[in-house]
């Protein structure tokens, strides 16, 4: 009787040293960037246009924070979180003009993408990029305000999710 009890045990203990062996195809394929300080690094096999984007967030990270910030000109001397998104956005070729946040709960495609998605409400807008939340508030390389990268989500809960067409 003992010896049937560990023939299943024994098997589950195989199936999990080869899951452990072997990682899974979809976590291969998940695009994730992660932090060298308070930079992002894009993944490897990320599209050009994520790359873009990823170095225009690195270009105004640890600008102050300044309510319109980022609407009157693209180089501003600090951004707000619609001004921080709009700025990426462009700087990688994808938007000709400043939203401001109510502006991103309609533009692009709804749902979440498989690189960039945007989360939008009527009082404010981050987005996640290839895995790493690019923000103006929740951010964790220090006690400061303005755009930056963080690897830790926020809740999207009264947010609505669109995402660039293709990405």
């Amino acid at each position: 009787m003992r010896l049937h009890a560990i023939k299943p045990t024994a098997g589950l203990a195989a199936l999990a040293c080869l899951a452990i062996a072997v990682p899974s195809i979809a976590a291969a394929d998940k695009p994730d960037a992660h932090l060298v300080g308070s930079r992002a690094v894009a993944p490897k096999g990320a599209p050009k246009v994520v790359k873009r984007m990823i170095r225009a967030g690195n270009r105004i990270r640890h600008k102050k924070y300044k309510w319109g910030g980022g609407h009157g000109d693209w180089t501003d001397k600090g951004y707000d979180c619609s001004g921080a998104v709009s700025f990426v956005l462009h700087k990688a070729g994808i938007l000709d003009y400043p939203l401001d946040s109510r502006g991103f709960m309609k533009w692009g495609s709804k749902r979440r993408g498989k690189w960039v998605s945007i989360y939008a409400n009527k009082n404010h807008v981050y987005m996640v990029v290839a895995g790493l939340r690019w923000d103006t508030s929740y951010i964790t390389d220090g006690d400061r305000s303005g755009p930056g990268w963080s690897e830790y989500m926020r809740p999207a809960k009264g947010f609505r999710t669109r995402h660039p067409g293709g990405l």
